[in-house]
């Protein structure tokens, strides 16, 4: 049983002064495996002390400092992997394959920003200035309870390479994940306040962070309408806020797509992460032409996943990560229904000999239209709409006729062809024959799926400002070959 009761503060793990406990419960088996005692403000105002504290000396460290703070990041996450993956396993319910892929990506966050930190110019000359990047100040960092130990590796790494001492809140539903993730953090023996971290809810820790005015930076990842609460409650003390919101990604299958190939894959991403991922391509839009060909390989496809023990290697699909999670789901699945559209694979209820844990049937809904609850709101859970249409104008309108634009697919036999597409869509990420990420790449949403970028060298530079210096009579000020930020 786990027994969680401390906060990481100031270099050491310190009871927390907050009294709400939660249970912690294994969604496979709905058994309680622990308990968490939640941070509260004084907490929360206790590690903002201490990362303030800690800003001055990393705001002037060097390149060379911040790179092996990154790679002793990088060793001592990555030698918690197994860790990483057996407690999301457990907590959370994620399939074994996805798992470990999210443990080897906690650490490997820190070798790809300490990679390109090693190439990053922090002065640089425009005309007759010279502009400097600077650190922003302290950061709090806020991460989601559906990547709760990638979330809080990808963020801490940019802001500590671009110099920002941070006040971390993962969210209070991953609380096994984010202790493994932290005793890495301490073994990594940075200076003591770089890093703190604390479990605690929104409407205290999480509103602590948000309006303290010693916090300069948010960068938030979680629900678009979260995000809006998080954005005004920075407006006072004006914080920088970078925010990675809610998605209702579109699958565009064009009409000389091969259907082998291309629907097993749009299925895994419409179904990663058993469904609950902001990036999940929940909208699968088909030519009508090739609908009847598409529905059955679908019908198929979705047959031969397996459901079940996120333990199994051959599980495709675990539970979702808690029992509000699943009411969540069938009630869509409901909606859908009442709305109209045809039930392909799936449906209400668990699947057949699971008759326990958060595990819903992956479903897939075919004569979906746009303006269908399905079609327009955020699901997170294993549940696909599939979207006709009869030309690729037609595809591309109904692809952008969403709120939100996080990221988008293309699937084409012509690659050219499925480049002019993807330079249509509106969306901050559009994969092309492919599902899996350029994580050096900028990573963000356009329209209500976020503010800013995160990832590699936007990342980074999200957590700094430029500055400006021009001196009188034309001449700016000369850039030392090696700076401090450069040695």
């Amino acid at each position: 049983m786990w027994n969680l009761d401390q906060a990481y503060i100031d270099g050491a793990f310190v009871p927390v002064q907050g009294s709400e406990r939660l249970e912690i419960v294994n969604p496979a088996t709905e058994q309680a495996i622990g308990t968490v005692v939640l941070a509260n403000r004084d907490d929360a105002r206790q590690a903002i002390a201490a990362a303030n504290r800690a800003q001055p000396g990393l705001a002037n460290s060097t390149k060379a400092q911040r790179i092996e703070m990154l790679r002793r990041l990088e060793a001592a996450v990555l030698a918690r992997s197994d860790q990483i993956r057996d407690a999301t396993i457990e907590e959370y319910g994620g399939p074994l394959a996805r798992s470990q892929w999210v443990s080897n990506y906690a650490s490997q966050c820190f070798a790809t920003t300490a990679q390109m930190l090693g190439d990053y110019a922090f002065e640089r000359r425009l005309g007759e200035a010279a502009v400097v990047m600077e650190p922003i100040g302290v950061a709090g960092l806020i991460a989601p309870w559906n990547s709760a130990a990638g979330s809080m590796c990808s963020k801490l790494a940019s802001a500590i390479a671009a110099g920002c001492a941070s006040v971390v809140k993962p969210s209070e539903l991953g609380p096994l994940q984010a202790q493994v993730v932290t005793e890495a953090l301490h073994d990594a023996g940075l200076p003591a306040g770089v890093v703190n971290v604390l479990l605690g809810r929104g409407g205290d820790v999480g509103d602590e962070i948000t309006t303290h005015p010693d916090i300069a930076k948010i960068s938030f990842t979680g629900s678009t309408q979260t995000g809006k609460r998080i954005a005004r409650a920075g407006l006072d003390t004006l914080k920088r806020v970078s925010l990675a919101l809610s998605g209702k990604s579109a699958t565009v299958m064009l009409d000389d797509a091969d259907l082998a190939i291309a629907l097993p894959m749009a299925l895994n991403a419409a179904f990663m992460n058993n469904g609950q991922a902001c990036v999940a391509g929940t909208r699968l839009l088909v030519p009508n032409v090739r609908m009847t060909e598409a529905i059955e390989g679908l019908r198929r496809a979705v047959a031969a996943l397996r459901v079940g023990d996120p333990r199994d290697p051959a599980t495709a699909v675990g539970p979702l990560a808690s029992q509000a999670q699943f009411e969540r789901v069938q009630q869509f699945i409901r909606r859908g229904l009442a709305q109209g559209a045809t039930l392909v694979a799936g449906g209400e209820g668990r699947p057949d000999g699971l008759g326990k844990g958060w595990f819903v049937r992956p479903t897939v809904f075919a004569g979906v239209r746009n303006d269908m609850d399905i079609a327009r709101e955020e699901i997170f859970g294993p549940v696909l709409s599939v979207i006709g249409y009869d030309d690729e104008d037609e595809a591309v309108e109904i692809a952008n006729d969403s709120i939100y634009g996080l990221q988008a697919y293309v699937f084409s036999s012509q690659p050219q062809r499925a480049r002019r597409v993807a330079s249509r869509l509106r969306a901050g990420t559009v994969l092309v024959n492919r599902i899996t990420p350029e994580l050096i790449a900028p990573f963000g949403g356009v329209r209500q799926s976020g503010i800013g970028r995160e990832f590699g060298v936007f990342g980074m530079e999200a957590f700094l400002e430029p500055k400006t210096i021009a001196m009188a009579n034309g001449l700016a000020p000369a850039i030392p070959k090696q700076s401090r930020n450069e040695k």
